[in-house]
């Protein structure tokens, strides 16, 4: 079990940079606590600042209780060094130098990971380095059980304490997009680096893709078969502001509304990830039509049993969902 308390911190005045020898050896390797980390939506990243979200993981092997501080201002307890693949640093965020370098209270909670269990949190890497340049990168993540303090100065309490270090990933910054028609950018195939194209796929073919891209978490075959702009318009507060907005309005909406659809925000049942699904019924005349799905959900030590209908239209001869219904089975 995770125990959270709330405390006030003075934190000192820091500054910071991301320069600094190759990483060592994982110190807490050895008590059994260890600092994992992975893409929380893995997907291609490219010069735009859409976020790079990564997910931390402290897990707890030994055989005690470990404690640490957790900034709510992440940037007093979370470091990220990123470096080049010939082991050039990259410099930090703009924004965490500034945050880094003022004198203020830090308020932080401490964190409490039971034997066998582990915490886990996430962060947009964006915030962490300046990342404005296209090409390969390594990334290790740090966390600071005492909170973060500049090299040359310390606090009693972070005495003799060291970072937990976490694994490496690779990253890739791709070039900005090529718009494709309409000025709409062009998706690529995270596993091929082919231009995703929408193809003439039958009903029950295009709600099998989607699925199955969301089983695989990859976020732009997902969105390739689905029609956001009807898929807002479903709630008539959310029409009403469609029809209002201009064109460059519209195109905030549905780039609001498809984070908000990956964060689970909203539609977080079209969202959510079955363990496997059944293609039950497909009915279908020359412009609409209807997809019923059986899908399986793991929940704890059981599964919920779903059934979904996705109703699609064809338009240019290509089938794409506009809206979806559920109903709850039970549980297996």
């Amino acid at each position: 079990m995770v125990k959270r308390n709330v405390r006030l911190f003075p934190a000192l005045f820091l500054v910071f940079g991301l320069s600094g020898a190759l990483w060592g050896a994982d110190t807490a390797g050895s008590a059994g606590i260890t600092l994992n980390i992975r893409y929380f939506d893995k997907r291609i990243y490219y010069l735009e600042k859409d976020p790079i979200v990564v997910q931390l993981t402290v897990a707890n092997k030994g055989p005690s209780v470990f404690r640490f501080r957790l900034a709510d201002e992440r940037a007093f307890s979370v470091d990220f060094e990123v470096r080049t693949t010939a082991n050039r640093a990259v410099e930090a965020a703009d924004a965490l130098v500034r945050k880094r370098s003022q004198s203020q209270q830090v308020y932080f909670r401490e964190i409490s990971v039971e034997p066998g269990e582990s915490f886990s949190f996430t962060e947009d890497l964006r915030d962490y380095a300046l990342l404005d340049r296209s090409g390969s990168y390594v990334v290790r993540a740090r966390i600071y059980p005492e909170l973060y303090y500049p090299a040359g100065t310390s606090s009693p309490a972070a005495q003799g304490t060291t970072p937990l270090e976490s694994n490496r990933l690779s990253l890739d910054i791709r070039p900005p997009l090529i718009p494709g028609p309409g000025g709409v950018p062009l998706a690529l195939d995270i596993e091929t680096n082919a231009v995703l194209v929408r193809e003439k796929l039958p009903p029950d073919e295009v709600v099998s893709y989607v699925i199955s891209a969301r089983q695989k978490e990859q976020w732009e075959k997902f969105f390739l078969y689905l029609d956001l702009e009807a898929m807002i318009s479903r709630d008539s507060y959310r029409r009403r502001q469609w029809l209002a907005e201009s064109e460059e309005g519209r195109q905030r909406m549905i780039a609001r509304y498809r984070n908000e659809l990956q964060s689970a925000v909203v539609d977080s049942d079209i969202a959510s990830i079955p363990r496997e699904f059944t293609i039950e019924r497909t009915q279908y005349n020359a412009e609409e039509g209807s997809v019923t799905a059986l899908e399986y959900f793991k929940v704890g030590t059981y599964t919920e049993k779903k059934r979904y209908t996705y109703y699609l239209r064809r338009s240019d001869d290509i089938w794409t969902i506009v809206d979806y219904s559920v109903v709850n089975l039970g549980t297996e």
